[in-house]
């Protein structure tokens, strides 16, 4: 298990974390979210080492994290950090060689990562060379060349496609289902909800929302009803509870204030002909991401 535990970090007088806690057992995939500059970076860097805490400590498995313990943990960083007049190969044989792997092993995982990965062929091509996706599945490769215990992933769809995203989050699921422990990160909420059940979202370094999403999104009370037919928006926006009324291209998007209002819409709606659609959905993480980080940042 990796424990955080009220940790601080100071630069200078800037106080870029603050007081931060969090547990991820083995197999969890947890998202660790934030506007720019709320203090991600600075986590991932003291978890990985690079960064002692000013108070607080960070342990995986019981232990502090130093040299001991780096070798079981893969660190997909948002920025490009190939070798990149290297080619594939031989970037895995430095990076896999660093994380204490033997020749052999190494090139036999590569194999495998990069047929999985269906980019076999640029084995022996120079990482400069490939595309941006392409050169994010080699850094994707990298960080799990490994198979670490503990992967950090920091928005590790940039420039992907849908189909390689896919790709992407079915080889996450598989680390996760071993037993590896996942902290992800990205500013796509939609990305965050494929696969996370627990979150934190970080605001000045605070946490100012933290849990599992399904608790977060039922104490929200916040929902949404999407509807297809002839409705009025402005007698939509009389009914006790309905926030605002959303016209889109074929369907309407009424924000309620909670579940007890689905009733009296729905009421309104039994009186209207050529309805196709009635649809209630909990409010997306995106949406309560904005709501909640925009009423902390008015405080």
């Amino acid at each position: 298990m990796l424990k955080v535990e009220n940790i601080t970090k100071y630069y200078g007088d800037f106080k870029a974390v603050d007081n931060l806690s969090f547990e991820v057992k083995p197999g969890e995939i947890f998202a660790l979210l934030g506007v720019n500059g709320a203090g991600k970076t600075t986590t991932f860097r003291m978890i990985m080492g690079l960064l002692e805490c000013n108070k607080g400590s960070i342990t995986l498995d019981g232990k502090p994290i130093d040299y001991s313990v780096t070798d079981d943990i893969g660190f997909l960083t948002e920025e490009r950090s190939l070798l990149t007049k290297l080619t594939v190969k031989d970037q895995a044989l430095y990076y896999g060689t660093l994380k204490g792997m033997n020749k052999k092993e190494i090139l036999k995982r590569l194999d495998e990562l990069l047929e999985r990965f269906e980019v076999s062929e640029y084995k022996n091509r120079k990482i400069k060379e490939l595309s941006k996706g392409n050169q994010q599945k080699i850094q994707f490769i990298m960080a799990i060349i490994n198979k670490p215990r503990l992967l950090i992933l920091d928005e590790p769809f940039s420039g992907l496609d849908p189909f390689n995203v896919e790709l992407f989050k079915k080889e996450i699921l598989e680390l996760s289902k071993s037993g590896s422990m996942i902290i992800f990160s990205s500013h796509r909420m939609e990305h965050v909800e494929l696969f996370c059940k627990k979150i934190v979202i970080l605001l000045k370094g605070q946490a100012v929302i933290e849990g599992y999403i399904k608790d977060i999104k039922r104490d929200y009370r916040k929902m949404n009803i999407f509807i297809k037919g002839d409705v009025d928006q402005d007698e939509l926006l009389r009914i006790g509870g309905v926030l605002d009324v959303i016209e889109k291209s074929d369907e309407y998007e009424v924000k309620i204030e909670s579940e007890q209002v689905i009733e009296y819409v729905f009421d309104y709606i039994k009186t209207k002909k050529n309805i196709t659609k009635f649809m209630v959905e909990e409010a997306s993480l995106n949406e309560i991401f904005v709501s909640k980080v925009g009423e902390a940042y008015e405080k």
